[in-house]
C-alpha cells in the first residue's frame, strides 16, 4: 500500500461528523435522563427503573462511541506526523490500527441504535396494549 498524507487525512472529516452526530445523540439522551429524572422526583414510579437501566447502557455505549472517534482522529495526527518523519511502516500500522477503532466505533452505534429501537418498541407496545405493559 502507497501511504500519503493524504490517506490519513480523509478521515477528518468523516470522524468529525461522527464526533457531531455523537455528541447531538448524547446531548438528547442526557436530556431525556433530566426530564426521567425530575418525572421520578415528581412521583417515583417502579417502571422507570427499565427506562433507567436502558439510558444507562445507551450512555455507555455513546462515550465508547466517542472516545473511539477521539481516538482514531489522534491515531490519523500520529500517523500523519509518523508520515512526516519519514516512518512510514510505523505511520502504515497506526493508519489501520486507526481504522479498526472506527470500525469498532461504529459497532458501537449500531449497537446503540438497536438499544434505541427496543426502547422505542416498548412504548408503542404500551400505546397498542396498555393492558400488557401493566403485568410486566
Amino acid at each position: 500500500m502507497d501511504i500519503n498524507f493524504t490517506t490519513p487525512a480523509i478521515l477528518f472529516p468523516a470522524v468529525s461528523l461522527l464526533l457531531l452526530a455523537y455528541t447531538n445523540r448524547f446531548l438528547a439522551l442526557a436530556s431525556v435522563i433530566r426530564k426521567l429524572h425530575a418525572d421520578y422526583k415528581a412521583a417515583p414510579d417502579p417502571a422507570y427503573l427499565g427506562q433507567i437501566e436502558n439510558l444507562r447502557s445507551r450512555i455507555r455505549l455513546v462515550r465508547n462511541m466517542q472516545f473511539c472517534a477521539v481516538l482514531t482522529l489522534l491515531l490519523c495526527t500520529v500517523c500523519m506526523f509518523l508520515l512526516f518523519c519519514g516512518l512510514i511502516f510505523s505511520a502504515e500500522i497506526i493508519f489501520c490500527i486507526s481504522l479498526l477503532v472506527m470500525i469498532m466505533s461504529l459497532m458501537f452505534s449500531l449497537v446503540e441504535i438497536q438499544i434505541s429501537i427496543r426502547a422505542l418498541d416498548l412504548h408503542l407496545l404500551d400505546i397498542e396494549h396498555p393492558e400488557r405493559m401493566g403485568k410486566r
